[in-house]
């Protein structure tokens, strides 16, 4: 059985995907490492890229499955003790998937492993982890204080506040740019669930892993640059779907008068971003357009992705 099976999903990724592959070889060191890259129908080049790897199974879906469909159906050909997510904007560092696998071993029983992501310059990108939604994190985003006190733990608290990310620590949540999970612990949790086309996979698998007994947890010694949003479609589709997944994680994991209170939060937050960004300045236009097109396409994505997980 191999060590680690390492998936990407790529969706016309061929202006990133080849930093990416040449990082995975190139960093591996003793890792005995499976790759596999599932392509989601992409238009551009990305086929031809990939197929410069002989070492890469390339799996050609022919069609947009999104990110979790893609990501559990790659999972299903996985061989290896591990499963590890990696994204195709990311550039693996310092042997990381190797350390995060052996971190991995040295911790058993969190069941969700993470790193430390850094942008281009070594600056920090803190989008490797955050904390769950809670009633009062959907209540800071209701009143503005996500935005107008960023980075604070008590008023933003799913950023989890100035950590650096550079301390071993337990989370709320491994962001699935960087994600490793024991392969008999992915099993048990049944995969993403398949409802989130993109967006949201990895905050539910998250909830459901604390719902199990798990500890999400990170460790900076497996670093790698993410440049956030390269493989993202644009902004305006973007909000939405984060939104969709937003509500659909809201509503499977909030019961009772909980989820009414932060699904009504959900809507007042946007309600308000709306407003301020229609008074910016004029070079917040594309800003202010995004969050008209999310506003006016609230009745869309309040309702969340159809079904529930058990319906799948």
């Amino acid at each position: 059985m191999t060590t680690a099976t390492i998936i990407i999903v790529s969706y016309n990724t061929a202006h990133l995907i080849r930093d990416c592959l040449e990082s995975v070889q190139e960093q591996r060191g003793a890792l005995d490492q499976q790759v596999i890259v599932i392509d989601n129908g992409s238009s551009d080049d990305s086929l031809a890229v990939i197929s410069e790897y002989p070492d890469v199974e390339l799996i050609d879906a022919g069609e947009n499955l999104g990110f979790a469909r893609a990501v559990n159906r790659a999972a299903e050909t996985a061989d290896a003790a591990f499963v590890v997510l990696l994204n195709p904007d990311t550039v693996v560092l310092d042997h990381a998937i190797e350390r995060l696998v052996e971190f991995a071993l040295a911790h058993p029983g969190h069941g969700l492993y993470g790193g430390r992501a850094v942008q281009r310059d070594g600056s920090l990108e803190s989008s490797s982890c955050w904390g769950l939604p809670s009633l009062w994190s959907m209540t800071c985003f209701a009143l503005g204080l996500t935005t107008f006190l960023r980075g604070s733990a008590l008023f933003d608290p799913e950023s989890l506040g100035n950590w650096k990310r550079d301390t071993i620590r337990e989370v709320g949540m491994v962001t699935g740019c960087l994600l490793l999970v024991p392969m008999a612990s992915w099993r048990e949790l049944g995969g993403f669930d398949e409802r989130y086309f993109m967006y949201g996979e990895d905050a539910d698998i998250a909830f459901r892993a604390r719902d199990a007994g798990y500890r999400p947890i990170i460790t900076p010694d497996a670093c790698i640059v993410h440049d956030v949003g390269g493989a993202s479609p644009s902004r305006r589709d973007r909000l939405r779907q984060v939104f969709q997944a937003k509500a659909t994680l809201l509503r499977e994991h909030f019961h009772g008068w909980r989820r009414r209170v932060v699904l009504a939060e959900l809507l007042v937050g946007v309600a308000l971003r709306t407003a301020i960004a229609s008074i910016g300045p004029g070079k917040r236009r594309p800003t202010a357009e995004g969050w008209h097109q999310v506003w006016r396409d609230r009745r869309l994505w309040i309702g969340g992705y159809c079904g529930r997980r058990d319906d799948r």
